[in-house]
Order: C-alpha cells, then sequence, then structure tokens
C-alpha cells in the first residue's frame, strides 16, 4: 500500500497536491511519501518480533538523509557498501553498532572509518579482504567483527544483474570451501568471527529461494560448531520484491513466519538487509511532457526526467507504472514515453497505453522509491532532480535541485 491516489480529480502524496509540487518545486521532481515509509518498515519489521533481529535498511536503495532520519528513529539499523554510505548513515544519527558493512570492495580507508565508528560487523566477501580488515584492524589496536558472505548458489529467479547468489557471481564465499575461511579468520589476532551472511538477489516475487538458501545455511552452522566460534548473528540479506506491474510478491508476514519457523530454535540473532520492500513505493518520480511526436511507426511522448533521473527502464528493461497527474479523460494511445538524453536508450516506458496527453501536462512515474535517484546521474550535463518529503499536509526539501554551477564548482 502507498499514499498516492487521486483525488477531486488530481493526484495526492498524502495531504499534498503533486501538481502543486510540481509547479512549486519544478520537475523532474521526486516524491517520498513519509506515512508509506512508516508503514512499509514497521509492517516488514514486526513480521519479525517473536524473534530477537535486526532490521538493517540497505542505504543503497534511497541513500536520503531525511529518509535515513526517518527510518533511523523508527529503530531501524543500516546496511551499507561504501564510506559515503556509512558517513551519511552516522549523519542521518543511525548508531553504529546497528550498522552492518557489505560489498566486495572495501579500502584501507573505509575499513579504517568503520573501525573508529564502531560498526556492529563486517560482511567480508573474501580471504584477502580478510586479511585486510585484520591488517587495519591490528595496526589500530582493535578487532573487527566479522561475518563471511556465503555463496549458496540459489536461483532467486530475477534479473540476472540483481542476482547475487550463484557460483557465477561475484559476490561471496563459495559455500563449499567457507569452513577454511572461518578457520583462517579464527586464528587471526584482530578479527573475530560472530555471524553468517546471505544475499541471493533483488525484486525476489517468492520466499521459496530463501528457504532453499536457508537450509543450505543451516548445515553449514552445524558444521562451524566443530571450529569452536562464538557465531551469534544470520545475515539473510534484503531482496524481498515488490509490485510494480503485475508481481505478486510475498507479504512480510509470510516472509516472517517461514524465517520464524526455521530459526526460532536456534541462538542466533537475524538480520534483515531490506531496501526496495520498504521505499521502493513510497515514491513517484514527477514529470512535465514537453512535446508529443508522431511517426509512421511510433507515437512519442516527450518528458523533461530522462534515464539520468530514471535509470532501471533503460538498464534492467523495467516496468513503471505511468499515469497523468491530472486526468483529461482522453482517449488512450500507444506511445513511448522518452527523455531529452541523447540515446536511443532513453526511455519511462515503451508500448504503453496511455491517455493522451499534451504539452506541459504532468506524469507521474510510480514506484520510483528505490534505486531512483541513488542511480541517477549528470550525464549530458543535467542537474539532478529535487526530492521532496511529504509528511502529512508538510511538504519537506529534502534534497535542493543541482544547478549549473554546483555541477561545475568541484572542476573550478
Amino acid at each position: 500500500m502507498h499514499h498516492f491516489e487521486h483525488r477531486n480529480g488530481t493526484l495526492f502524496a498524502e495531504g499534498v497536491s503533486v501538481k502543486e509540487l510540481a509547479e512549486r518545486f519544478g520537475t523532474p521532481l521526486y516524491v517520498y511519501s513519509t506515512a508509506t515509509l512508516t508503514r512499509h518498515f514497521q509492517a516488514f519489521d514486526s513480521a519479525f518480533a517473536s524473534m530477537e533481529h535486526l532490521t538493517c535498511y540497505s542505504v543503497k536503495a534511497n541513500s536520503n538523509l531525511h529518509v535515513l532520519r526517518l527510518l533511523a528513529s523508527l529503530g531501524a539499523g543500516m546496511d551499507i557498501v561504501s564510506g559515503g554510505e556509512l558517513y551519511r548513515a552516522l549523519l542521518a544519527g543511525v548508531p553504529a553498532e546497528r550498522i552492518v558493512y557489505s560489498g566486495v570492495g572495501k579500502k584501507p580507508a573505509e575499513i579504517r572509518q568503520a573501525l573508529d565508528a564502531g560498526i556492529l560487523m563486517f560482511n567480508v566477501e573474501s580471504v584477502q579482504e580478510l586479511l585486510r580488515i585484520n591488517e587495519v584492524a591490528r595496526d589500530m589496536g582493535k578487532t573487527a567483527q566479522v561475518s563471511f558472505r556465503i555463496n549458496p548458489d540459489v536461483d532467486p529467479k530475477t534479473h540476472p544483474y540483481i542476482s547475487t547468489g550463484l557460483k557465477k557471481n561475484k559476490f561471496g564465499l563459495n559455500i563449499d570451501n567457507a569452513l577454511e575461511a572461518y578457520a583462517l579468520a579464527r586464528d587471526l589476532p584482530a578479527v573475530e568471527p560472530v555471524g553468517i551472511d546471505c544475499h541471493i538477489g533483488s525484486q525476489l516475487t517468492t520466499i521459496e529461494p530463501f528457504l532453499e538458501a536457508l537450509d543450505k545455511l543451516l548445515i553449514f552452522y552445524d558444521k562451524l560448531k566443530g571450529l569452536n566460534l562464538n557465531i551469534r548473528y544470520l545475515d539473510l540479506g534484503g531482496g524481498l520484491g515488490i509490485n510494480y506491474n503485475e508481481e505478486e510478491p510475498p507479504h512480510p508476514t509470510e516472509f516472517g513466519a517461514a524465517l520464524t519457523k526455521a530459526l526460532g530454535h536456534l541462538p542466533l540473532k537475524l538480520i534483515l538487509e531490506p531496501g526496495r520492500v520498504i521505499v521502493g513505493n513510497a515514491g513517484i518520480l514527477v514529470t512535465e511532457v514537453l512535446y508529443t511526436k508522431q511517426t509512421p511507426s511510433k507515437n512519442f511522448v516527450i518528458v523533461d526526467a530522462a534515464m539520468n533521473d530514471l535509470l532501471r527502464p533503460s538498464l534492467y528493461g523495467s516496468f513503471h507504472r505511468v499515469d497523468e497527474v491530472v486526468p483529461q479523460g482522453r482517449p488512450a494511445q500507444d506511445v513511448d514515453v522518452v527523455g531529452p538524453i541523447c540515446e536511443s536508450g532513453d526511455f519511462l516506458a515503451k508500448d504503453r497505453l496511455l491517455p493522451e496527453v499534451r504539452q506541459g501536462e504532468r506524469l507521474a512515474v510510480y514506484s520510483a522509491g528505490a534505486y531512483g535517484f541513488t542511480m541517477s546521474s549528470n550525464y549530458n550535463t543535467r542537474p539532478r532532480a529535487a526530492e521532496i518529503l511529504v509528511d502529512g499536509e508538510q511538504a519537506i526539501v529534502a534534497r535542493r535541485r543541482e544547478t549549473f554551477e554546483s555541477l561545475v564548482a568541484q572542476e573550478l
């Protein structure tokens, strides 16, 4: 569920008219709903209430400080993959002991930064990374808590670009030889292995791949007991999908019930890393129609938002629902919704049946709260969009629109 709905002939974000937001702040414009973010986090987190757990929001999905601060106030931890994300999380007031650090390429300076902050643990993805963490921690006189990311070779049945738990993927350690890495970590002076980590992919629409991976992890956990390790955490990552079009992903309560049944008897604290399921449907991208164009083979709606603003359709071929901000009741036609970027791959929707729209009218692109702004760029020297966080009848500027001056500021 989300809090974007048409009332009195126009689209509202909670108690605020989207048309008025576009007129006030311009377009392209990201608009997020506080009520939706709150509802989604609480629905997810409460699904695991009967067991000890920590819900670490995946910062890469949407890293706006206002979003992070809101989720932190609700009790969220954070899953980070870079020093920049760590900086954002700490700036947003997230306690360091609720932060886990994932990612395959942590630099020494980033490891030092995390150790200085006192994060909960590193999710380690290679033996060389383990040795680097040990070296940095030893030089700092600290002990780093680590968990190894285990690659269980489970097919999540999602887009190949966001599938991360197969043998051919770059992530984690093969489950068949990970015991050796744990034995090595046990004997190193400046690391303490405390957890098991796994993340098999994103936008999963069934819980079966999660359960298949969990079965393998629990067998592996039994093997770890022979190494005399104090394994206290089981990090199952994120990946639960949302509805973009006709998907029917499981509700978090179904996911929670399945994991509670499988894990409730074990002395492990469950860590989860949801991102998309929290923020995906909590945001829209608002764009203005610049021109319409008819050719012998296509009808085009040319808007001021582009692939640099929302990359997912071009990168993944992803579906995002597109609708009028103020419906006019005109007949539908088959169109491509495209942007101003000088690339044939610059589109937000292809072969889409939409009501006829005209110059100056506005469209809303739904399910844009996750991997929208965070994947945006300045390609074609385009300033990135503003971000607005709506809270009831209040509109907060969560990020100002970039300017031409800000784009060149680092070059002068």
